[in-house]
């Protein structure tokens, strides 16, 4: 299991690349695939379309249990949104004897904060707006607790072609506890070529572009901007 970051090659640890190098079969979704095309060269590749996870991790199980090196990667890290737990929940179920080792990868909210300066000083929580696997009540639900509780809160999958009123319901939601001028960093493509980066305030959030590439942060009561960055306070007094 390989993280390989948010998508800039220097952004892919040493121990990623080296587990890519050594390995005879590299599986997982193709646009991420595609992101380490020069790295993996002519090894063999498992790649399929987004909604096949299932069908990649048993790919990916028979290549290993056939005595194959096989690397499955995920943007990111493995085990925050990727591949990780599904693979260890396939192994489980089938009681199959694997030896499985998870790679890190800097996961894109980090990469998201970087960007924006230090939104994530104090605790945050990182929701998924995606209900193809998570009911939109359990959604809604963490949402407001969140907020009521002045999380700072990460938006990961906030918006895509055919889910476009999530972020809207969302950004309704959390401005019943927290201010309409509280700092909301929008990172498209966090270490990419195409990066872009906002700073605005949470009742502007839904009046720019956002969609699947794109990470939200929503800051808590102390985040404040200062020039460019994004700043939420740890607690120390000045």
């Amino acid at each position: 299991m390989v993280g390989i970051g948010p998508g800039a090659r220097n952004e892919i640890s040493q121990r990623a690349l080296d587990a890519l190098k050594r390995s005879e079969t590299i599986v997982g979704y193709k646009l991420y695939v595609d992101l380490i095309k020069d790295i993996i060269g002519g090894k063999q590749v498992i790649a399929t379309a987004m909604r096949k996870e299932i069908e990649r991790v048993e790919q990916a199980i028979q290549e290993a249990l056939s005595g194959k090196i096989v690397s499955v990667i995920s943007s990111g890290d493995p085990g925050v949104y990727g591949m990780a737990g599904l693979v260890l929940e396939v192994v489980s179920r089938g009681n199959i004897d694997l030896p499985i080792e998870i790679i890190t990868g800097i996961p894109a909210a980090n990469a998201a904060a970087a960007v924006l300066g230090a939104p994530l000083m104090h605790d945050y929580a990182v929701i998924s707006l995606s209900d193809l696997l998570t009911p939109w009540v359990t959604i809604e639900r963490r949402v407001k607790c969140a907020a009521e509780a002045d999380f700072v809160i990460v938006l990961y999958n906030p918006k895509s072609s055919q889910r476009d009123w999530q972020i809207e319901k969302t950004a309704h939601i959390i401005l019943q506890y927290k201010s309409s001028s509280t700092p909301v960093g929008i990172v498209k493509g966090a270490s990419r070529e195409d990066e872009s980066v906002i700073i605005t305030t949470l009742d502007k959030m839904t009046s720019f572009s956002i969609d699947m590439t794109t990470v939200v942060i929503i800051g808590n009561s102390t985040t404040f901007q200062y020039h460019d960055y994004m700043i939420t306070r740890r607690g120390y007094q000045l």
